[in-house]
């Protein structure tokens, strides 16, 4: 199939180097303009675009898709389809109008429990059993579209929002090599979505990452699970921030939610409202990851110390 391809981080870029070695003709690239990150603001190239050079395939960065002179260059594509994967830019109604076959997002959630921008984190803080990938039909609706093609996988108890986020998009690049042929001839057909049971995954504020140690350590696990590798689930130690990467869950402490119960190589064992954290992985603020021990020669931690503001 002749497409257009929309999509900018490197859950996007796995699909489009699946939709080329499948054999599909890329018209064109859409992705979102370079944009200054990190402490020196320096331009960051997003992971579409570096592979879309690497190939040599057209490639356009728009600000907006209602600009005319866009909608024309989109035409004169002649693409069949336009897939679309975490792109982050709103297809305007012209735009969903322009190719036969329609605008084909793929989503990484099970349709229709989290539309919306942070469907991985969300699925992790609600303590979801599983998640998946939905191949729908883009209409002007946040992910309201009927879906083509589903297919779920569990979510493991260590998963985090960094591997879970591999998984699935290793997962979504399947899915539309297969979906594409069958939209294609019309043998697959697109079902609508239920609205009982839907939900939205608003995006992550960073505020969220702030951990409150009077949460049952159960949700204070999930928090810093759906927060690795961005932004990073956070607490206060002697006035400084330090983050914490990995953690496991122990049972019962009568102690004040935020205590430091002990410390040791194997972690850092923190009361919560109900249960205890134990931090295996932490980061002081300018340092480097660290497990518990190598953490523990640089910060002497007593029984008693508090964590929080």
């Amino acid at each position: 199939m002749r497409i257009v391809f929309a999509g900018t981080p490197a859950f996007a870029a796995s699909a489009l180097r699946a939709l080329i070695g499948s054999g599909h003709e890329v018209a064109l690239v859409l992705t979102r303009p370079d944009r200054p990150a990190g402490r020196g603001l320096k331009l960051a190239v997003g992971e579409v675009k570096q592979f879309a050079e690497q190939a040599r395939l057209p490639l356009l960065q728009p600000e907006t898709l209602k600009d005319a002179q866009v909608q024309a260059r989109l035409r004169a594509a002649r693409a069949q389809a336009l897939v679309v994967a975490a792109y982050g830019l709103i297809l305007p109604r012209a735009v969903l109008e322009l190719f036969p076959s329609g605008c084909i997002n793929i989503h990484a959630s099970l349709l229709p429990r989290w539309r919306g921008a942070a469907p991985v984190q969300r699925a992790l803080l609600a303590g979801d059993d599983e998640t998946g990938i939905s191949i729908m039909r883009m209409e002007e609706g946040l992910d309201t579209g009927p879906v083509y093609l589903m297919q779920r996988i569990p979510i493991a108890a260590e998963d985090t929002a960094g591997n879970l986020h591999d998984k699935l998009a290793a997962l979504g690049a399947r899915c539309i090599t297969e979906a594409l042929p069958s939209i294609a001839d019309g043998t697959l057909a697109a079902v609508p979505q239920r609205e009982t049971g839907a939900t939205y995954a608003t995006k992550i504020a960073k505020e969220e990452a702030a951990i409150d140690w009077r949460r049952d350590a159960i949700e204070v696990h999930r928090q810093v699970r759906a927060f690795n590798p961005l932004p990073g689930a956070y607490s206060w130690l002697r006035g400084e921030p330090v983050k914490i990467w990995r953690a496991v869950i122990g049972a019962g402490s009568a102690a004040a939610p935020g205590t430091i119960l002990g410390a040791g190589a194997q972690g850092i064992d923190v009361a919560c409202g109900t249960g205890i954290l134990r931090a295996t992985e932490l980061q002081r603020a300018g340092g480097r990851r660290l497990a518990a021990a190598d953490f523990l020669h640089g910060v002497a931690l007593a029984a008693g110390e508090r964590l929080g503001a």
